[in-house]
């Protein structure tokens, strides 16, 4: 019998701290950054599962609001959000399935490259994430 996995907020809370981590790894984040995000969360993101949050909001718009709330806050603490990111995947391993960490690289990928190509910062923080989840 298979089970399965169900997504939740703190799934797609933690998502939002990983796509800051990937747009502030050059200590500035650009609108264009936050605009690709914007879009592959309507695009890919909405379709992962139907949870929804206590405003019966699709869940996956918390990837967005976490991602502003710390971009607002003025929070440029990439490697912090990074951490907090590995941390709940450690915890949660079963909701990182192959499909999923795909859609994760492909977004990390996407929003990493809208402003000006990839830089270093950028491109060292793709490579940690792309070893972390063939962990």
């Amino acid at each position: 019998m298979k089970t399965k996995k169900k997504m939740t907020l703190k799934f797609y809370q933690n998502l939002g701290k990983l796509f800051y981590a990937i747009a502030a790894a050059d200590k500035e984040v650009r609108d264009e950054e936050f605009d690709k995000l914007k879009e592959l969360v309507k695009k890919q993101w909405l379709e992962v599962d139907i949870i929804e949050d206590t405003y019966n909001t699709d869940a996956a718009y918390q990837i967005e609001i976490i991602f502003d709330w710390l971009n607002e806050a003025d929070k440029l603490d990439a490697k912090a959000c990074y951490n907090a990111f590995t941390n709940y995947k450690k915890e949660q391993p079963h909701l990182f399935t192959a499909n999923i960490k795909k859609l994760i690289l492909k977004t990390a990928h996407a929003i990493a490259a809208s402003f000006s190509g990839l830089n270093k910062s950028e491109l060292i923080i793709l490579a940690k994430l792309d070893i972390e989840l063939k962990k």
